[in-house]
């Protein structure tokens, strides 16, 4: 069962996905190129922290940041703004950086940015360079060790990650999985639970049902009253939603 933390007034406008709506997102991509999955379990490493070792010669590593919904039970459950941090935390997972490297940038971030969810902060979006070759400076991992690697990553990794976004304020509000420049599907937290939806407000879900079902994009287009672009980039999100 969901428990909301107390750190924000509203929890309905935060966005709530379940591990399985999550790990969709999380996983995807709008390009060609094969992406690296990331599992339920590494999620939950992330967000809840594990015990290694042994009863009698082991430790606990805390979760990297305190997620929006605590759980009590086997469930896993996180807000909009923890999917947006999930996804840098697996852009850094998929250069090749180990979990304590990812820690340790993901701690200085943090102090950097004043937030405990630094990179979903519109500091980070307006400063995101700067902020990144701070944290990753002197970090010993041969994807990191030289400056014109660091850039070379955060040009290729990070930046593109930004791009999609939209900033209200101090934090992220918006996620466009299409491009920033294709705005026809919308993840906003605020609007249907945070559910991907077409920019008229239908879920994409929901058209590209229709279009299997009816078998044509214009009558689905006239049968819910919105654009035929529309549709047909709810059906296009939700066929790479399921590659």
């Amino acid at each position: 069962m969901r428990k909301p933390e107390s750190r924000e007034p509203d929890a309905l406008s935060r966005g709530a996905y379940s591990a399985s709506e999550g790990l969709r997102l999380l996983n995807f991509s709008r390009g060609t190129a094969p992406v690296r999955h990331v599992s339920r379990n590494t999620v939950a490493r992330w967000l809840r922290g594990y015990d290694f070792g042994t009863e009698d010669a082991g430790g606990h590593s805390e979760p990297l940041w305190r997620p929006d919904y605590s759980n009590d039970d086997d469930m896993i459950e996180f807000s909009f703004r923890d999917l947006i941090e999930l996804r840098f935390v697996k852009a850094f997972r998929d250069i090749g950086l180990a979990l304590p490297t990812i820690r340790e940038c993901y701690q200085r971030a943090a102090e950097e940015v004043h937030d405990e969810r630094p990179f979903s902060t519109q500091k980070f979006r307006t400063d995101g360079k700067t902020i990144f070759l701070e944290i990753t400076e002197g970090i010993q991992e041969a994807k990191l060790v030289d400056l014109r690697r660091r850039q070379n990553v955060f040009r290729t990794i990070v930046e593109p990650s930004l791009k999609d976004l939209e900033f209200d304020a101090s934090a992220v509000a918006r996620w466009f999985p299409l491009g920033a420049a294709h705005r026809s599907v919308i993840i906003d937290p605020t609007r249907s639970f945070g559910r991907p939806i077409a920019a008229s407000g239908v879920p994409t879900e929901v058209l590209h049902r229709a279009v299997t079902v009816e078998g044509s994009v214009a009558k689905v287009a006239r049968l819910y009253e919105v654009p035929p672009a529309e549709v047909r980039s709810a059906v296009t999100f939700e066929r790479k939603l399921a590659a």
